[in-house]
């Protein structure tokens, strides 16, 4: 957001439907203007499901975006990483995920529409540009399979053991509902995890919101770099 040209920003606080999150790192802005040449608005920190059990609170911010004519939108999150080849400070660039909280943002909605395909959830041609702005950085990014947890306790080393076994690559607490009202209101999606620890049991660190905070700074470093690179290329 700290990049963004010309900004015109509304805390959320000004804006119907917007809902401050109450953890720490989420600044609670829209923050619009252009990077490279783009038209962008840029969300500063979203309200999680675990804040009062609701996975359609970021409806309207979405909803917003494709209003503002946003044909795209790149989330990104903090996660916790399942690859041992991935450490803190890495990038994970998400190709699906598990929706393990089995909650919906479009639980109460009526009409076909509500039934919404997931199948490519996560765009193809947005990840093969991501993959190729990092591989011109020099910037390590692997695929992998993400699972939405509802937190906010962090995992067990039980469950990380079961996520494992099936194939999950990354876990955290957010991103997975915005990615059925993205695709919902007929965005593309893309999404990017910065890891911030290993899941529990795979390491010998302590897991807190304030390990999370200390350790994202390497990885947000690398993620700014591979966005501006992207937004700058994106025709």
């Amino acid at each position: 957001a700290a990049r963004v040209e010309d900004p015109i920003a509304f805390p959320y606080a000004d804006l119907p439907g917007f809902e401050q999150s109450g953890v720490s790192g989420h600044a609670g802005r829209l923050v619009l203007g252009r990077i490279g040449g783009k038209s962008v608005a840029v969300l500063q920190g979203r309200i999680h499901y675990y804040e009062r059990g609701d996975a359609a609170a970021m409806r309207v911010p979405i909803e917003t975006l494709h209003g503002l004519g946003c044909d795209s939108v790149i989330l990104t999150n903090a996660a916790g990483s399942l690859m041992p080849s991935v450490k803190p400070g890495g990038l994970i660039l998400i190709k699906d995920h598990v929706n393990y909280v089995q909650e919906s943002p479009l639980f109460g909605l009526n009409g076909n529409q509500r039934f919404v395909d997931m199948v490519g959830a996560y765009d193809a041609d947005l990840r093969k540009q991501l993959k190729s702005c990092a591989a011109k950085l020099k910037i390590p990014m692997k695929e992998g399979v993400y699972a939405w947890l509802a937190g906010p306790q962090f995992e067990t080393p039980a469950e990380i053991k079961g996520l494992r076994a099936i194939g999950i690559d990354a876990v955290g607490m957010s991103t997975v509902p915005d990615v059925i009202l993205a695709r919902y209101f007929g965005m593309k999606v893309a999404a990017i995890s910065a890891i911030t620890n290993m899941g529990a049991g795979m390491s010998r660190e302590n897991l807190s919101h304030e390990h999370t905070m200390s350790q994202m700074k390497a990885a947000s470093e690398k993620l700014t770099r591979l966005l501006l690179s992207y937004l700058k290329a994106k025709k």
